[in-house]
């Protein structure tokens, strides 16, 4: 049955102010001028983050009670998803609305759908007026917060116990081969698989500050977020860069006079990177002091001559060494022909996967152990 009230008096509003999930204490400046133009404003729970806000501004607000009692419901509001406990704090809302004429209710991350929807409900049953002022775009990043939260939790105690034994070491193979997976995935040219893998290299970082003592999320992102920064003069002060070169230049510059302690021109090249990478590192250092090829035919011929000498070697410790160099002259001609060479290999890898695949596929009965070179041959030029 619907309340008693006197038809002279103004409908009853109620103000429903949505907020961002993550940052349920950040609105925007037409929010707060909604709220402030209600009699009163009700949040959900004591440690809404909005209440601090409201105490600082003085402005008048209520908490919905933790036990307000449960309401009955009929078989159909059942079937409709109520609960008992939600129609109870619903009735409890709109009592305030009609004793103080204008409510705003602000969400939190505590409230459901389902209590959303019971409450313009019960609110439509007692014919107050309700107004919805919605947030509007949130800012980026907020689903970070979230994965920063659960990790928290995974690390509490209480936790997940394999998560609670791990150390940075521990976890640094893990690093890696989700680096590797990510650069996979790009090399497949596939979104899908990208984003998984980002979100899965996202949790190598998350995890690892949530681990440390002396530092935590904040302080990594706040030191590369400084570092972008102080590393972008062309962007965010009065420097200059027309082209992707000067922006390297620059960039070199103003790292050197970040870490004047370096010695020697490969300091700080991380021997633990694949061979193909550590060789393009190496020989991107060796670059900044002038030593490059002419042009990719320059290149060229020294690939040449490192193939002559593999087959001129006379030991099996020459012909390793001299293969090294054929491999270190190749990553040469790919970068003077500006070609990833890891990300070269890594396709040519995938091809070789796909048609060998094929050719396996399409053997049907046939010992392929027992092909001859040149049967071999046969079947890949067919596939």
């Amino acid at each position: 049955m619907a309340r008693a009230r006197d038809t002279a008096a103004p409908t009853p509003r109620l103000l429903l102010v949505d907020t961002v999930d993550q940052l349920p204490g950040l609105l925007p400046w037409h929010a707060f001028q909604a709220l402030r133009s209600c009699d009163l404003v009700l949040l959900g729970r004591p440690d809404h983050p909005l209440a601090t806000s409201l105490d600082m501004a003085e402005e008048r607000y209520e908490v919905v009670p933790p036990d307000v009692g449960e309401q009955a419901v009929g078989r159909a509001e059942l079937l409709a998803g109520l609960s008992l406990a939600d129609r109870a704090r619903a009735s409890w809302v709109l009592d305030r609305v009609v004793e103080a004429g204008s409510v705003a209710y602000v969400f939190g991350p505590a409230d459901t759908d389902a209590f959303t929807r019971t409450l313009g409900m019960e609110a439509a049953r007692e014919g107050v007026e309700v107004e919805i002022v919605y947030f509007g775009l949130a800012p980026k990043g907020v689903k970070v917060l979230d994965l920063v939260r659960i990790q928290e939790r995974l690390l509490a105690p209480g936790g997940c116990p394999w998560d609670a034994e791990q150390t940075h070491a521990s976890l640094a193979k893990y690093a890696i081969e989700e680096a590797h997976e990510l650069a996979e995935a790009i090399a497949a040219d596939d979104p899908t698989a990208i984003a998984e893998e980002l979100g899965d290299v996202l949790m190598q970082v998350t995890f690892h500050a949530e681990l440390a003592d002396d530092f935590d999320i904040d302080a990594v992102a706040e030191g590369i977020a400084e570092k972008l920064v102080r590393r972008h003069p062309h962007v965010f002060a009065d420097g200059s860069a027309d082209t992707a070169a000067d922006v390297e230049a620059s960039w070199d510059e103003i790292k050197a006079g970040e870490k004047p302690d370096r010695e020697g021109p490969f300091d700080g090249v991380p021997t633990g990177l694949p061979a193909v990478a550590l060789a393009a590192k190496v020989q991107s250092r060796a670059e900044r002091l002038g030593f490059r090829w002419a042009d990719a035919t320059d290149a060229a011929e020294k690939v040449a001559e490192e193939l002559g000498e593999v087959l001129d070697a006379a030991t099996p410790e020459e012909t390793t060494a001299e293969i090294g160099d054929l491999l270190f002259a190749a990553v040469s001609l790919a970068r003077a022909s500006d070609v990833d060479p890891e990300d070269a290999l890594r396709r040519a890898v995938a091809r070789f996967r796909a048609r060998f695949e094929d050719v396996v596929a399409t053997a049907g009965d046939t010992d392929l152990s027992a092909l001859t070179p040149e049967g071999w041959q046969a079947r890949w030029d067919a596939t």
